[in-house]
């Protein structure tokens, strides 16, 4: 069987691969045909001597090379959750994928870089009142890109919007 392409969900800070927003996202990817995976950071987000949010730039490399290798294959979309919308917004500038999914994306984070993203079809789903990233702050660096933005009347974690965003990342995927 053929499928439209792949997906490659990544889990934010201090969450894992079967995190509720991941999970969902890779169901509504395998509903519409897409295959799918979801990398495991923990180890990475565990070492706490490199900073605050572990290993960065180690996610960074993970990523780098499950997207290249799905790359050879077929389209690829990447998507993520805080840390791993800002991941996959970095890998995205190396690879390109067909589009990217960023839920609550964290726009700049210390001393990194800010957020970066290749020209894409990009969709954020990102909360009116997240304690961490200012809801502004997003649509300011969403509207250069003209990237599809929903905001909800949600927090960071985005507990009441796990199947608007998988709904939202389901028709990106159709778009593609």
């Amino acid at each position: 069987m053929i499928t439209p392409g792949h997906c490659i969900l990544s889990h934010g800070f201090e969450s894992g691969p079967d995190a509720t927003k991941v999970t969902a996202l890779a169901e509504a990817a395998q509903r519409l045909g897409w295959t799918h995976e979801r990398p495991d950071y923990t180890d990475l987000d565990a070492r706490r001597e490199v900073s605050e949010l572990g290993d960065v730039y180690a996610r960074i490399e993970r990523l780098l090379g499950l997207a290249r290798k799905a790359a050879q294959r077929g389209p690829v979309v990447l998507a993520g959750s805080s840390l791993g919308a800002y991941i996959s917004g970095a890998v995205s500038m190396q690879v390109r994928p067909a589009a990217l999914f960023l839920m609550a994306p964290p726009i700049a984070m210390g001393p990194a870089p800010v957020l970066q993203a290749a020209d894409v079809p990009i969709s954020i789903i990102h909360g009116w009142d997240d304690e961490l990233i200012p809801a502004a702050d997003v649509v300011a660096w969403a509207h250069p890109r003209r990237a599809r933005l929903l905001l909800v009347d949600d927090s960071h974690r985005l507990t009441a919007h796990v199947q608007g965003s998988a709904d939202a990342f389901a028709r990106l995927l159709e778009t593609l």
